[in-house]
């Protein structure tokens, strides 16, 4: 029971977690947009089953830590510059982030009515949602847990940094997911999101890294204009019902 006096541990503990939460806000919000299909009593389990799929992900990941150290091996040069499995895997999780951002974004601007029509004659397919859950999830991970590693070599650490952030995000799922489905504009604020990330994912399969924190600043930031427009047209919202209230 050393360990529990042991402050570098704890620190570690500490950091990794908030690391890992921050990390996620993209997969809750990946997790929100591509449940939004569903028939709104399947929505939450599919965010809890996503997750659940996550965490088991990266528990496996964090157990075959030489095999993932080994992802990041060269496995063939083109153009002078070195390919890796996570050169491959990161370019094809961000081509598919901007292909499904760019098709929701299509969806919602262009044919809102259509989609919203067809989704209620046909909601879409529980299986093919948890599908694109699983693909996302391999992508999301990896980048976590070799980033955890980076940071740390103790396996329990990572381990219960990553439980610990997975439950942070099985709470946050469902608010984050009802507070979209009632304000569509954010929706397109994460939809954004996503293909920043997107981007940053091919530049990082191309050995161009993009400091993560410009790219949480400008949704922070995006967030704090939204909020503050929400807020107006609430209180704009009361002043007429007042309004209707003292002429009636």
């Amino acid at each position: 029971m050393a360990w529990l006096n042991d402050p570098d541990l704890w620190a570690s503990l500490l950091t990794l977690t908030a690391l890992e939460i921050v990390l996620g806000i993209d997969n809750i919000i990946f997790l929100s947009i591509v449940t939004s299909g569903l028939a709104p009593g399947r929505r939450r389990s599919a965010q809890r089953l996503g997750l659940a799929l996550a965490l088991i992900l990266r528990v496996v990941f964090l157990v075959s830590i030489a095999w993932i150290i080994g992802l990041t091996a060269p496995i063939f040069t083109a153009f002078d510059h070195s390919v890796s499995w996570r050169d491959i895997i990161l370019i094809g999780g961000g081509l598919f982030l901007l292909y499904k951002g760019t098709l929701e974004i299509h969806h919602d601007v262009e044919g809102r009515a259509d989609a919203e029509e067809e989704r209620k004659l046909r909601p879409a397919s529980y299986a093919a949602v948890i599908g694109q859950i699983i693909v996302l999830d391999v992508v999301f991970s990896l980048d976590s847990i070799i980033t955890a590693v980076g940071m740390t070599d103790n396996v329990p650490v990572m381990i219960a940094a990553v439980v610990i952030a997975i439950a942070v995000m099985m709470f946050a799922a469902g608010p984050v997911g009802d507070f979209i489905q009632r304000h569509p504009t954010t929706k397109m604020l994460g939809l954004s999101f996503l293909l920043l990330v997107g981007v940053a994912l091919i530049a990082d399969g191309f050995h161009f890294h993009i400091p993560r924190e410009y790219l949480y600043f400008a949704i922070a930031f995006s967030a704090l204009v939204e909020g503050l427009n929400i807020l107006a047209k609430e209180r704009r919202r009361r002043a007429r019902r007042a309004l209707m209230q003292d002429g009636g």
